[in-house]
């Protein structure tokens, strides 16, 4: 594994609102689609999986199933969210993730990627050199984060003075 060969650690941790649509499928095995308990079924649960207890979580659903009766079919949900927890559990440690500052959500990652690359970048028929796309991409952070009037005055004295070079440039004050 190319981590061991370079002796580093990765570590991996699963983006939480995956983890939070699991429950909320699993929710509807117990509670109705207008149920207002169901937010506090999926609220607890998954408390209890940030706090670090995901076994804790997948040992309250199984039962919570049972108890019930419910079926085969109307427990796949449930049963699903439980193995996914189990399968994962390496993964789910967000106790530690959020007390080391680690990010355990990338919807926001993916919502910036799409919007400043695949909505300009992803044009059917575009091709784009790597100098051209990222000199795209910057200008559309510094469009996005609001900083282009700030930038555009910076870089209008960069090109004037790149393109009419003085040895007393310096002492000057562009006001145009």
């Amino acid at each position: 594994m190319e981590a061991d060969r370079r002796d580093v650690t990765i570590h991996i941790v699963l983006d939480v609102v995956h983890v939070i649509e699991k429950l909320w499928a699993a929710a509807r095995c117990f509670h109705g689609a207008t149920d207002p308990d169901a937010e506090t079924w999926v609220g607890t649960k998954a408390a209890r999986i940030l706090a670090g207890d995901a076994a804790g979580a997948v040992a309250d659903i199984r039962p919570e199933a049972d108890r019930l009766h419910l079926t085969d079919e109307q427990r796949a949900a449930a049963d699903t969210a439980c193995r996914y927890l189990v399968n994962n559990a390496d993964f789910v440690d967000y106790e530690q993730a959020l007390s080391a500052g680690w990010p355990i959500a990338n919807g926001v990652v993916e919502g910036a990627a799409r919007h400043l690359v695949a909505d300009r970048l992803d044009i059917t028929g575009s091709r784009w050199s790597v100098p051209g796309a990222e000199a795209v991409l910057t200008l559309r952070a510094i469009i996005s984060n609001g900083d282009f009037p700030q930038y555009w005055i910076y870089h209008s004295q960069r090109e004037r003075e790149r393109l009419c070079p003085r040895t007393d440039q310096h002492g000057y004050t562009l006001t145009a």
